[in-house]
């Protein structure tokens, strides 16, 4: 074998081994999210999420995550803006009050939470971001539960989707973590 030989042999291998052993960042777009999102607890949700967004094309495994969180807070902003439309037409005071608390739970998120969350993920504190995505979900969870048995909830599906992307979010960031 000659040097050059030699030379071009180690490269090949010492290329292969980081691909390997990094593999995350290095798969192509699309099977970036599918291997992402099967580590999640909502794939179709993630997927849905991630491909539809334009921003997703030639993303990495942190970019797909900001991302997500970014999706959440728009989310929860079309559901506050949609509970505040909803208050202002219903006349019946047992679905205003729940109606009104949900505004309540979801202005500190949008306005607070969400923004900190993804300043936190851009600057790296993962921690801190999991913790503020795990707590939007458990507000719009509260909201949900707001509503009594005899008053079906106008919001559940908004609800869930924001409560399952921060799941979603949060399962990525815990990857993130272990890269």
């Amino acid at each position: 074998m000659k040097a050059s030989d030699f030379s071009l042999y180690s490269s090949t291998t010492l290329l292969c081994i980081l691909l390997f052993s990094t593999s995350i960042p290095f798969i192509k777009c699309d099977d970036l999210i599918d291997q992402i999102c099967k580590r999640t607890p909502f794939r179709d949700l993630c997927e849905a999420s991630l491909r539809s967004s334009s921003q997703s094309s030639g993303a990495d495994a942190k970019g797909l995550a900001s991302i997500v969180t970014s999706l959440i807070l728009s989310d929860a902003t079309d559901t506050l803006d949609y509970i505040h439309g909803l208050i202002k037409q219903v006349k019946d005071p047992e679905l205003q009050r729940p109606l009104a608390n949900c505004a309540e739970l979801y202005i500190p998120v949008v306005k607070y939470n969400l923004p900190q969350a993804i300043d936190a993920f851009a600057k790296g504190q993962y921690g801190f971001a999991t913790y503020v995505l795990s707590d939007a979900s458990k507000q719009a969870k509260a909201c949900e539960k707001g509503f009594s048995s005899s008053t079906a909830s106008p919001l559940s599906e908004r609800n869930k989707v924001v409560s399952d992307l921060c799941d979603v979010a949060i399962a990525i960031i815990k990857l993130l973590q272990k890269i």
